[in-house]
Formats: structure tokens, C-alpha cells, sequence
């Protein structure tokens, strides 16, 4: 089964590296706007980096030079090491990047959407999760010590986003079927894990569809 939503009694979260700005920037009372213009220009790099590694990891894994990377993303290898010092680093990162951007989508769907559709599209945000993760596996096993602790670490925020949407969609009766939240991301693991070939997404979203019209009331 998927770590992601394994060791769930741990509400560990999503750690984020210390703040690239301030590593980057010069301080200076006399000096505010120049700073501000670096801390700016140190957070758009790295998350530059961020992105290209993504996409560079997922097509070419472990092997994937450094270099490409920052020159794919537009600035120097130095830049590169002094926001990841290793290659684990920048690896770690892109894996923690897509697993906040999962997390913090559940806030924003409960705002913006009806609650039965909040938890459909990010049961339908968690396919993708998965399907970046499989896509980085070669990258991945490569970390030293392997990729547990770091799977771990994301466990519990996933874990209070899933919960917190299923919570909140049985609430204001928009589902009727009272489960266990992690039951549903085994649902999808289990489809991502054990379907071969690159079918397994088709089917776990049509699996999320299936999941969904259970929990619905019944209509009179």
C-alpha cells in the first residue's frame, strides 16, 4: 500500500526548507528595497527549480544531471546548490512541493466548491499525486536511507485534509455514508499500485466516481 496514507496516527505535516531569501539577501536598514527586490527573485529561482526538476526527475530519474536542471530553469549551478545542496535535497523538495500543493487544495476547494465536489476533485487530486510520484519512483529510491521517512512526513497533513473534507461533506449531508477517510486513498493507491500499464489513472478516476455516487443520499 501507498505510504502516503500509511503511519496515519502520526500528524507529522509537511515540512518546508529554511527560507531561501534570507540566505540570499543582504540586510540592511539602509538598504529595504534592494533586499526585497532579492528575497523576491531567490523565491521565484527556487521555485523555479522546483518545478523543472519535477518534470526532469519524472523523464529521466535519478540521473537527471544538476546542470540541465539549472540551466532548463535559467540560472546558474551555483544558484541550484546554494538552495539544495545535494541532489537528495532538491529530490526531497519536489516531493514535499506536490504534496503541500495537495494539502493546501483542500482549504480552497471547501471555499470555492459544494462539499460533495470539494472531496470529488481532490480525490481526483490525489490520482495525480500519485501519478507524479510514481512517475519520480526511480529519483526517489534513489535518496539515501530511501524515501519512507519522506513519505511519511506527508502522511499526516494528507491525512487531516482527507478527513477534514469528508467531515465537512457528511456535515451539510452531501454524503451519507460514514467511512473511514483513508479508506478511500487505499481505494486509489490500490488501483495505482496493482493496475499495469499507464491505464491505472483512467481507472482510478472512474474509481472516484464510483466511491462518490456510494456516499451520496439516495434519491427519493
Amino acid at each position: 500500500m501507498d505510504n502516503d496514507v500509511g503511519d496515519v496516527g502520526r500528524d507529522v505535516g509537511i515540512g518546508g526548507a529554511a527560507d531561501p531569501a534570507k540566505a540570499e539577501t543582504q540586510s540592511g536598514a539602509d538598504q529595504p528595497e534592494p533586499a526585497k527586490t532579492l528575497r523576491a527573485d531567490a523565491a521565484r529561482n527556487r521555485q523555479k527549480l522546483v518545478d523543472v526538476a519535477r518534470e526532469a526527475f519524472a523523464d529521466k530519474g535519478a540521473a537527471t544531471s544538476l546542470e540541465e536542471i539549472a540551466r532548463s530553469a535559467g540560472v546558474g549551478i551555483g544558484t541550484l546548490y546554494r538552495h539544495f545542496p545535494t541532489r537528495d535535497a532538491l529530490i526531497e523538495e519536489v516531493y514535499r512541493s506536490a504534496s503541500q500543493q495537495l494539502t493546501t487544495a483542500a482549504a480552497t476547494l471547501m471555499a470555492e466548491r459544494a462539499p460533495a465536489d470539494a472531496l470529488r476533485e481532490w480525490l481526483l487530486l490525489f490520482v495525480d499525486h500519485m501519478a507524479t510520484k510514481k512517475l519520480m519512483a526511480d529519483a526517489l529510491a534513489s535518496l539515501v536511507g530511501g524515501p519512507g521517512a519522506l513519505y511519511a512526513s506527508s502522511g499526516g497533513a494528507v491525512t487531516t485534509a482527507i478527513t477534514t473534507l469528508m467531515q465537512h461533506a457528511e456535515q451539510s449531508g452531501a454524503i451519507r455514508v460514514a467511512m473511514d477517510p483513508l479508506d478511500l486513498l487505499r481505494a486509489i493507491a490500490g488501483v495505482a499500485n496493482n493496475v499495469p500499464g499507464s491505464h491505472w489513472e483512467e481507472s482510478a478516476r472512474r474509481l472516484v466516481d464510483i466511491l462518490m455516487a456510494g456516499m451520496r443520499p439516495e434519491r427519493s
